[in-house]
């Protein structure tokens, strides 16, 4: 009995110290069925799709990586999700997604994540023609990398769904993706500690609408030919650097409801308004290159207590369209450069001897007869707006600029004129 029990006990301590098992690779082909795969598939288990087409709507509820092997495509045939992940630890990379339904109620996605599937990759995968192209809900830590998204382009804007819309996440890693023709390229709403990289947001309505998260990093994307570009909306905590917003038929970077939060180092060109700047307080906007838009600044809605210092204001019809009780001090201790600054340096230390101010004489009267907008450059616009200077009566409250910059810091500021959006001029 004892040799017995010495027996089972020496069997139970092998279980314990030997190895688990390796994961298996799964190897399909078209016309074998995925879904059954995924269902005799351990946790950890790859699943190999040779290049072809299935006809399939997937449900993944384990950890396990699904990877394309020659870009095969998975195809919804128009109904539902193509592919839903419950399960945490999933990899999702290398396929077509494609046609999945149409239903924004039911809110079909080419690759739904639903709540709890933390750690969900979905990576160099080509989403195409789906309502939503990512529909991401109350998980962690999701990386999205690496993806070319379209929607259903045939579709009316407001009948498309978003390219990625986050919700409720948090440590989000939106990296490297391209997305074009939905309603909004990325759509996040409540997501916080998240990064926003190396995104390329084009041909939608909002290339980002944004609202009511905090501590996110955007960084080096480029946004373009939407009609809005980036849209920051009561919001805090921001790092908004490095992108170009270009293009866009409204605004390049609307910055709403919005505080402490840095917007550095961005490219702002050829849009109607660059920066539409509404109720936003303790920002830091610093060298930012701000050319040829329609207006370069629209600044509204109490928008005050932010430092405003070393940006290139340069070639913008109307370079800020300010509306306020005060004046709004900017440049106060770097100072910003004016294309159209009229003032000298006597002493050569790079600073203009005398304040800038945007709204003077001249540029209310061009608000109101856009007309002469054709005659700016005209020595009698020019006297005119002399003499508005001389006669503190005429004057209303401006954006005044005490170290006007004689010489712009961005020296490629050439390469950024005439990027319109089409019919826009």
């Amino acid at each position: 009995m004892k040799a017995v029990t010495r027996l089972i006990s020496a069997a139970c301590l092998a279980l314990l110290v030997s190895p688990p098992a390796a994961a298996e690779i799964w190897r399909l082909s078209p016309g074998n069925a995925i879904q059954a795969a995924i269902d005799h598939a351990a946790a950890g288990d790859t699943i190999l799709l040779a290049r072809g087409r299935y006809h399939e709507r997937l449900r993944i509820d384990k950890p396990l990586t699904l990877r394309g092997i020659d870009r095969p495509t998975i195809d919804g045939d128009g109904h539902g999700d193509v592919i839903r992940i419950v399960g945490t630890d999933v990899v999702v990379e290398g396929l077509i997604i494609n046609n999945s339904g149409d239903d924004l109620g039911a809110q079909n996605a080419g690759v739904y994540i639903q709540p709890g599937a933390d750690r969900a990759i979905v990576r160099a995968c080509d989403l195409t023609y789906n309502l939503f192209g990512l529909w991401i809900e109350k998980v962690k830590d999701v990386r999205i990398e690496n993806n070319v998204i379209t929607g259903k382009r045939d579709y009316r804007s407001a009948s498309r769904g978003n390219g990625i819309q986050l919700y409720n996440t948090t440590g989000a890693q939106i990296i490297g993706n391209q997305v074009s023709f939905v309603r909004d390229a990325l759509y996040i709403d409540v997501s916080h500690h998240a990064v926003f990289r190396g995104n390329r947001l084009h041909h939608s309505r909002y290339g980002t609408h944004y609202m009511n998260s905090y501590y996110n990093l955007w960084e080096d994307n480029e946004v373009y030919l939407n009609r809005g570009g980036l849209a920051l909306m009561e919001v805090r905590n921001q790092i908004v650097r490095n992108n170009r917003s270009w293009g866009n038929s409204d605004h390049g970077i609307m910055l709403r409801t919005i505080q402490d939060s840095v917007i550095e180092n961005n490219i702002v060109a050829g849009n109607t308004r660059g920066f539409f700047i509404y109720d936003a307080e303790y920002n830091t906007l610093r060298g930012n290159l701000v050319i040829d838009n329609i207006v370069g600044v629209h600044l509204s809605a109490g928008s005050k207590n932010n430092a405003v210092e070393d940006n290139d204001f340069i070639s913008n019809r109307e370079q800020v369209r300010y509306i306020g009780a005060r004046d709004e001090l900017w440049g106060v201790k770097d100072g910003n450069y004016w294309s159209n600054y009229l003032g000298w340096d006597r002493n050569d230390d790079g600073k203009g001897d005398i304040p800038y101010e945007a709204n003077d004489l001249v540029d209310r009267l061009s608000w109101q007869h856009p007309m002469m907008k054709l005659l700016l450059a005209s020595p009698a616009v020019q006297t005119l707006r002399l003499v508005g200077r001389q006669f503190p009566l005429l004057r209303a409250p401006s954006v005044v600029d005490s170290k006007p910059n004689m010489s712009p810091a961005h020296d490629n500021w050439r390469d950024w004129l005439g990027k319109y959006f089409p019919g826009a001029r």
